[in-house]
């Protein structure tokens, strides 16, 4: 009998599936990361004054581990929900390769290194901004919204638009009136970009009792929202050019991005719900692009000396 349980117990260590490298760097959600790392260095770029390369180096990388710090404690806790949504279901931790406890310590010390790190190598200005999206993302949107509102993604869309603000701080030291404009588009992009995956995944949502506004307010009101945050994104994009911050390029380059966002949020809200989600799932993947090329002009227009940031 002894020799039954040492030989099942050697047997369950053996079978036992051991987390792979790729499994930790899965927990930081690497897809989100480069869009969030992305924005960071757009902000960096376009604050004024001058920061060492390697600080500049070891600023975008504490704002990725940052980011993925954030997503790994978010998989942790919600690895219940994950595991009954197709979308997430073969994350690590629901499909059993990464123990819950060592991604949260995984998490929590990612998060303790990186703003630590940034706020020595930088300043403790940027270094709080970082601290506080983290927090953002884990308490607010994390454990409180995503499970309680269907505004789960309006007001938790905050943690998403930290990284321009964190990228200009990280060189100037304090927050000015173009980051806090780049922290807005990104804050007013989030709904669409978001409800636009919800509506093609609205069965895995509602399985999983999560009131995103598909689920909550249905799919005709969804679309409307959409529409409407669109509307309000495209003066909110070409701001910078108003305020004098930019150039030709990124001002008439930011109006027509925006025009076709908000044709695409047409398209989605003229499609009957009996056509199923095609024009949903175009535009979730064109709004990355959107977001992507938008904050590329600003590059653009800076290189060609046009802008006045």
């Amino acid at each position: 009998m002894t020799e039954t349980v040492l030989i099942s117990r050697h047997d369950s260590a053996i079978t036992a599936p051991v987390p792979s490298v790729g499994d930790f760097v899965q927990l930081l959600k690497p897809r989100v990361m480069s869009l969030v790392v992305f924005t960071g260095f757009v902000g960096m770029v376009l604050a004024p004054g001058d920061l060492h390369p390697v600080l500049a180096v070891v600023a975008i990388l504490c704002i990725a581990v940052g980011s993925g710090a954030a997503g790994a404690i978010n998989m942790w806790y919600d690895r219940d929900i994950d595991a009954v949504m197709e979308r997430t279901a073969k994350r690590p931790i629901p499909a059993g390769r990464v123990d819950p406890d060592d991604a949260l310590v995984f998490g929590g010390l990612l998060s303790l290194m990186s703003v630590g790190l940034l706020g020595l190598a930088t300043n403790w200005i940027a270094g709080g901004l970082l601290a506080g999206a983290i927090l953002f993302y884990v308490f607010i949107y994390t454990m409180w919204l995503k499970r309680h509102t269907p505004q789960n993604i309006v007001i938790g869309g905050a943690a998403g638009a930290f990284p321009p603000l964190i990228g200009w701080a990280a060189v100037t030291g304090d927050i000015a009136a173009m980051p806090l404009v780049l922290f807005a588009i990104i804050f007013f992009w989030t709904p669409p970009h978001f409800w636009a995956l919800a509506l093609f995944r609205s069965g895995d949502y509602g399985r999983a009792g999560i009131p995103m506004l598909p689920v909550v307010a249905g799919r005709r009101a969804t679309k409307t929202q959409m529409l409407v945050y669109t509307l309000l994104l495209l003066p909110l994009t070409v701001t910078p050019y108003v305020m004098g911050a930019t150039g030709l390029i990124y001002g008439a380059g930011a109006a027509i991005l925006g025009l076709l966002f908000i044709g695409s949020a047409v398209r989605v809200w003229h499609e009957p719900d009996a056509a199923g989600d095609r024009r949903a799932r175009q535009m979730f993947g064109f709004s990355i692009l959107y977001l992507f090329l938008l904050f590329t002009l600003l590059l653009a227009d800076l290189a060609l000396n046009i802008g006045r940031i």
